[in-house]
């Protein structure tokens, strides 16, 4: 039997570590390759970027964006969307805050799939590689729009390793149950 599969390429900008940008469009159920990002340019030529010259894939509304509007890095206040609520340091000193998805099925080996904080800009989802990273920090867990605070010890990502200060409780109502039995 065969799928009859549709895919629709999504715009985006790649941005380099060296600061340089590439337009272009990505089948966003492909675009990630063992080496790299493979992309088509405005052009409709195929590229293929490797993860360690890139430090985020940005899934846009348009090309052009806003000049006039300041886009937020850094949530306001707490996040209203679901998910876990990361701090990401880049290797260059920016500062990024998003939301990632509270699925691990959904984590990729190649880097991080990010709703970024200002819901509003011309940014939609944000792929940044693992390799662009000096530090990502977890600020807590959004579950059905409540956050869950994560204990005064953190868990960060740091140099390709995840570095857990504490823990977080996974199943806290089978914990509740525990108690409850006599």
């Amino acid at each position: 039997m065969k799928r009859n599969q549709k895919s629709t390429y999504k715009k985006v900008v790649l941005r380099r570590l060296d600061h340089g940008l590439t337009k272009g469009f990505v089948d966003p159920t492909s675009y990630l390759a063992p080496s790299g990002i493979r992309m088509l340019d405005r052009e409709g030529r195929t590229l293929s970027v490797p993860f360690n010259e890139i430090k985020g894939l940005f899934f846009v509304r348009d090309f052009d964006g806003n000049p006039h509007r300041s886009e937020r890095k850094l949530f306001q206040s707490r996040p209203r969307l679901a998910g876990l609520w990361v701090r990401m340091l880049f290797k260059d000193k920016e500062v990024l805050e998003g939301l990632l998805p509270n699925n691990l099925v959904e984590l990729s080996p190649e880097g991080f799939l990010v709703t970024p904080a200002d819901v509003y800009s011309n940014n939609l989802r944000v792929f940044v590689p693992r390799a662009a990273l000096s530090e990502m920090t977890v600020l807590g867990v959004i579950l059905d729009g409540r956050l869950r605070k994560l204990p005064q010890k953190m868990t960060r990502f740091q140099g390709g390793i995840t570095i857990t200060e504490g823990q977080i409780e996974l199943f806290p109502a089978a914990k509740q149950e525990e108690k409850q039995q006599p």
